[in-house]
């Protein structure tokens, strides 16, 4: 044990046994008194003192032993074993006693409340994966309907909106994967090329219903990471931009380590921008076009968090958005 602690313990007790040393020198001063009153031999007093000082010592050594032992069990309890709560709560003092049964039936409350509370979430989580999975079913239902659709303005739409509805899915998985503490990271060396083309490929039809140019040139970037949920984190930024740089452009570039992401968009208002990596919060610009779930940059901000990575943002209303995500590893964490 720390030298700190023992000293803050010492200085504990010695606060709990004030009464009994203020006890112990008016019992010797009055003994004195009554030696001195009585003109007891001054040898007999002073063997007297010292007998009762050893037995004043004895009992606070006993009860410091005692106390630096109870602090020991405190500070070691398992809160989870119960039955180590009820030994504590047969103790000799019946004070201590009812307090320590008192505690356990505080706890016994709290894990009460705790569990149903976890079975209720339990039961809202399966059924939201069940109806994700399940929402899956139209949604390849609807591609194959797109396929066959004539009207090229039709089917651009229809595109674009299946593209949402398949994005808003993805996003709603992706948020219970990152709930889940079980799931494990698949670390290896990613191609950062393979992913952005990827996604690109996935929202041409956007880049071209929302004419959005797009300045890319090969990255030549590697990096240590999970692909997977790296190429969540670049749908989920892409995406963005999308929303809000119709008929602009978006520029794609790396500088070091770091992927930059830079588009001329309608920009972040300078109040908003400490805010936008909360849960729900969609700012001016989503409250504005109803595009904005304000889930996006809340879980790009869990990726870069679970797989070490680190993102960026600056923005000025009216003229640019640049996210920047620096892949280096800086604390990679396993389990979230």
């Amino acid at each position: 044990m720390k030298k700190g602690l023992k000293l803050t313990i010492l200085k504990a007790f010695w606060r709990s046994m004030r009464p009994a040393v203020v006890v112990y020198l008016v019992a010797l001063l009055s003994f004195g008194l009554v030696a001195f009153l009585t003109r007891f031999s001054s040898s007999f007093f002073w063997y007297s003192s010292l007998v009762f000082t050893a037995i004043n010592l004895a009992y606070f050594t006993y009860q410091a032993i005692g106390y630096y032992r109870h602090y020991q069990s405190l500070e070691s309890l398992d809160v989870s074993q119960r039955a180590e709560w009820e030994a504590l709560a047969k103790g000799n003092d019946p004070i201590e006693s009812v307090y320590q049964a008192k505690l356990l039936e505080l706890a016994d409350l709290y894990y009460r409340d705790m569990q149903a509370n976890r079975e209720v979430q339990q039961e809202q989580l399966d059924y939201f994966t069940l109806w994700l999975h399940q929402i899956k079913t139209p949604i390849a239902a609807m591609s194959l309907l797109n396929q066959g659709m004539t009207d090229a303005q039709q089917k651009r739409q229809f595109q674009q909106e299946l593209i949402r509805v398949e994005d808003y899915t993805h996003m709603a998985l992706s948020y219970l994967k990152l709930s889940e503490h079980s799931q494990e990271l698949d670390l290896g060396v990613v191609d950062v090329d393979l992913v952005v083309k990827k996604v690109i490929k996935k929202y041409a039809v956007l880049f071209i219903y929302n004419q959005v140019q797009l300045d890319y040139q090969p990255l030549n970037l590697k990096v240590v990471s999970d692909g997977k949920w790296l190429e969540v984190l670049v749908e989920l930024i892409i995406s963005n931009s999308l929303k809000y740089a119709t008929q602009g452009k978006l520029h794609i570039y790396k500088e070091g380590q770091t992927l930059v992401f830079w588009d001329n968009g309608m920009g972040i208002s300078s109040q908003d921008l400490p805010k936008i990596f909360e849960k729900g919060y969609s700012g001016t610009n989503g409250r504005l076009t109803e595009k904005s779930t304000g889930l996006g940059l809340f879980l790009s901000k869990r990726i870069c968090q679970r797989l070490g990575h680190s993102i960026k943002v600056e923005s000025a209303l009216g003229d640019y958005t640049r996210v920047s995500v620096t892949l280096d590893q800086e604390n990679l964490s396993l389990y979230d």
